[in-house]
């Protein structure tokens, strides 16, 4: 226990300073307060001897009925359209997306698969269209009455090399345009293409016809007039059906774009060049 400040000590501190009143209390709060500590200390020791030699004590089992009855879980509530949560709504959306999702990628599949099996048994290949000769004995175009007269003959060859593949020509519709603007249109009669077949078609482009040359197209023709070479552009319009062995495919309707330069008789030197033709559209 601390030794308590004797007359001596507070005799001399009341000489050492005029607030020494307050001084006194904090010194007499601070000697009570060792003295508890000091206390605290020597019952924590005593404790400490009892524990060691005591057993440790079994807590008796307590049945259910001493807790008495079971408290009911308490119920949230959730503003609908608040908080983070997945509402009704949003859980259908995303499962009738995911639904969505599911059946597209079926649908891809089966498709990419059918395609496959299709390529493997027939093995489909692009029909060509080329335009292997070409002559033009007549290309007059009159500026005071805007009359082109003309006459142009081509042959079309048409090569199928599909193995089991034959096409039905149920229309052939050709167009013949120069500066962009059509002069005339031919059209053939329905055939049947074998596999492993070329057609030659012959194509003649005979008259006259309005066209209206005014500007650079005029000035193309007076330049392609000079060189003898006209360019020409030919356009064919087809209504076709594929024969897959004994199982016909629904028609189609593709166009075939040929692009060439064809030289006026006794006028330009050298030989029509064989052009191929593109295809330009493709459609049911």
């Amino acid at each position: 226990m601390p030794n308590k400040p004797t007359r001596l000590h507070l005799i001399l501190l009341r000489r050492i300073s005029p607030s020494l009143p307050l001084y006194i209390h904090l010194l007499h709060q601070y000697s009570y307060i060792s003295f508890l500590l000091s206390i605290s200390t020597h019952q924590h020791r005593v404790l400490s001897l009892f524990e060691e030699d005591m057993p440790e004590a079994k807590q008796p089992h307590l049945n259910g009925a001493f807790y008495g009855p079971s408290i009911p879980p308490s119920n949230t509530y959730h503003r609908p359209g608040r908080g983070g949560g997945c509402g009704c709504c949003g859980c259908l959306c995303g499962c009738l997306f995911t639904l969505l999702c599911e059946i597209l990628l079926s649908i891809i599949v089966v498709v990419g698969l059918a395609a496959f099996c299709f390529w493997l048994i027939f093995r489909p290949n692009r029909v060509k269209f080329h335009v292997t000769d070409a002559s033009l004995s007549q290309f007059d175009f009159n500026t005071t009455t805007n009359n082109l007269r003309y006459n142009m003959s081509l042959t079309l060859a048409i090569r199928n090399p599909n193995k089991y593949i034959g096409i039905y020509y149920n229309q052939i519709e050709a167009r013949a345009f120069y500066e962009g603007q059509r002069f005339d249109s031919i059209t053939f009669p329905s055939f049947y293409q074998g596999h492993e077949n070329t057609t030659n078609l012959n194509l003649v482009f005979d008259g006259q016809q309005y066209v209206l040359l005014q500007g650079n197209d005029l000035s193309d023709f007076n330049s392609d007039k000079s060189s003898g070479s006209y360019s020409i552009r030919v356009k064919l319009y087809l209504r076709v059906k594929f024969k897959l062995r004994a199982v016909k495919t629904p028609r189609f309707k593709p166009r075939i774009k040929c692009k060439f330069d064809v030289p006026l008789n006794g006028k330009a030197s050298g030989t029509f060049e064989a052009k191929r033709c593109d295809l330009d559209l493709w459609h049911w």
